[in-house]
């Protein structure tokens, strides 16, 4: 018993009586941050603001493109408005049609020779266009790939010819074409002179071949191409796009030009052009504005539906003009 009190003694000496009491454990007070709320905003009235930031941002970053393309686009939209509207509402402060009238494109259609007009201008733009590509072609890659003497003078020539006023050479290539070929009153004085290369297309076809590198035409050389099948076989598959830019410039030239069919077939009606003719129709029909408006769609449409589909390449071939590779 004394052992077992000295022992407990000694636990009690040292520190650890083995019945003292415990103090009870006060839990620690967590404090919390005070809940703020939060804005109760839906989820389509965030989105919507959202894009109607984006498009604010986009606005305000193509300015000067959103402000170059209304100018460009109304002029286009009002003539096709005008063109749908009967002859009472046209040209008056309406800027819809109150009902459209799509039979003014059949009065159009139906005028006596605007077809005959219609083809016409195809055979001058479509045969002008193949003759201004065939041609231009053979001297811009012999331009652009033979080294001779007398380069840069043929250069200069062709390019010095571009400087030269269509108008100074009327009076005497109309006295050939009337006095000497008897071809006065038709389109051939104005297609004819394409099948002998045109200095613009020239110029521009002769910058493009110069990106094309002279190792492909050098191997094809190698392995027995003669100029002509190099010049068929590799170079025509590589200037696509120069080709599609050479010929949309003469394709649009052609179809819009009206210097041309008045000098050479205003005596004759049936050899007619879109172009001229859509001034002897302005002049039939001075006030039915909606009828003049159609058949300025008509005559607007071809061209823009040819610079559509063939933008991609006639951008290739203008950016790419002018860079050697």
């Amino acid at each position: 018993m004394r052992l077992l009190s000295d022992s407990s003694g000694v636990r009690e000496e040292s520190g650890r009586p083995s019945h003292a009491p415990r103090r009870p454990r006060t839990p620690a007070r967590r404090t919390r941050a005070p809940r703020t709320s939060a804005p109760r905003t839906s989820a389509p009235r965030t989105a919507r603001a959202v894009r109607r930031t984006a498009v604010l941002h986009w606005i305000a970053v193509h300015a000067l493109a959103v402000a170059a393309t209304l100018f460009f686009v109304l002029p286009f939209v009002f003539v096709l408005l005008t063109s749908l509207m009967s002859d009472q509402q046209a040209l008056t402060r309406d800027l819809t049609p109150d009902t459209w009238a799509w039979g003014n494109y059949t009065a159009v259609l139906t005028t006596p020779d605007f077809l005959l007009w219609w083809r016409n201008s195809l055979l001058y733009a479509g045969l002008g266009t193949v003759l201004t590509v065939v041609s231009s072609v053979p001297v811009a890659y012999a331009l652009a790939t033979f080294r001779f003497r007398g380069e840069r003078l043929v250069l200069t020539l062709v390019v010095a010819t571009m400087m030269l006023p269509p108008q100074v050479l009327v009076v005497p290539m109309y006295l050939f074409w009337a006095r000497q070929l008897d071809l006065s009153g038709t389109l051939w004085p104005l297609i004819v002179p394409l099948a002998f290369g045109d200095a613009f297309s020239i110029f521009l076809l002769r910058q493009f071949l110069l990106t094309i590198p002279r190792d492909y035409l050098d191997a094809a050389r190698v392995d027995g191409c003669g100029e002509l099948r190099v010049l068929l076989r590799i170079v025509l598959p590589l200037a696509k796009p120069g080709l599609a830019a050479i010929a949309l410039f003469q394709f649009f030239a052609a179809w819009n030009d009206y210097f041309g069919p008045q000098i050479y077939a205003s005596e004759n009606p049936s050899a007619w052009t879109l172009s001229y003719g859509l001034e002897s129709f302005k002049g039939v029909h001075h006030t039915e504005w909606n009828l003049t408006m159609a058949a300025t769609v008509l005559v607007m449409a071809p061209v823009i539906l040819v610079f559509f589909l063939a933008q991609k390449a006639f951008v290739e071939g203008v950016t790419r003009t002018g860079v050697k590779g």
